[in-house]
C-alpha cells in the first residue's frame, strides 16, 4: 500500500512539472466573431477587451484549464452606428450583462468542451481547438504558449433574438455565429 502511495504521489508530482499556468497576452490574442448580413456576406468583429488565464501541460499538450472574460462594452464591427446598437438589449444589453465568460471543462482530442455565459445564459459548448504544440521562450525570458478556438454558437440560445425580414425573403442579420479566438500566453512565474 505504501509503494502505491509512493508511486501515486510522483506520478502527480512529475505531472505537475510540465503544467503551468498562463496568463493571457492581449496584445498578442484575439476575440473575434462573424455573423451573416443580409444573407449575402459577414459582418466580422471583436471584443477589444478580455482577460483570461489557462493551465497548458506541455508533456501531453493538453489545456488543462481556461478561465476567459470579456467586456461587452468592448465591441468593435468597425462601425459606431452598429456597436452602439450591439450594445443595447435588441442583442447583448451591455449595461445589464456587462461580461461573456467561458469557462473549460475539459479537452477530448481537437475538441473543448466548456460552458459559454452570454445575457446571463449558460450553455455548454464546443469549440475546435488547435494547440501551439510547444512552448517557446521569449527574448524577455518568459515561457510563452498557444492555442486557437473555433467553433459556431446559435445566438438565439442566448436570447439574442433581433431581426428584421427582408422584403425579398431572408433576414438581416443571421442566426449562426461564428467565433474566433486566438490566444498566446505567459507563464505565470
Amino acid at each position: 500500500m505504501k509503494l502505491i502511495k509512493i508511486s501515486l504521489a510522483s506520478i502527480l508530482a512529475s505531472t505537475a512539472l510540465f503544467a503551468g499556468t498562463y496568463n493571457v497576452d492581449k496584445s498578442h490574442s484575439s476575440v473575434g466573431f462573424k455573423v451573416k448580413h443580409m444573407m449575402v456576406s459577414n459582418v466580422n468583429g471583436t471584443f477589444d477587451e478580455f482577460k483570461g488565464s489557462f493551465e497548458y501541460d506541455e508533456k501531453t499538450n493538453t489545456l488543462k484549464s481556461l478561465n476567459g472574460v470579456v467586456e461587452v462594452a468592448s465591441i468593435n464591427t468597425a462601425n459606431e452606428k452598429r456597436d452602439n446598437h450591439l450594445k443595447q438589449s435588441d442583442f447583448f444589453a451591455a449595461k445589464e450583462y456587462p461580461t461573456i465568460k467561458f469557462d473549460l471543462d475539459k479537452v477530448e482530442g481537437d475538441k473543448a468542451y466548456g460552458k459559454l455565459t452570454m445575457r446571463g445564459v449558460t450553455k455548454d459548448v464546443v469549440l475546435d481547438i488547435e494547440t501551439a504544440g510547444a512552448t517557446v521562450k521569449d527574448p524577455w525570458g518568459n515561457t510563452r504558449t498557444g492555442f486557437t478556438l473555433t467553433g459556431k454558437i446559435d445566438r438565439f440560445d442566448y436570447g439574442i433574438k433581433y431581426n428584421s425580414v427582408l422584403e425579398a425573403g431572408g433576414v438581416a442579420v443571421g442566426q449562426e455565429v461564428k467565433l474566433t479566438v486566438e490566444v498566446e500566453g505567459i507563464l505565470k512565474k
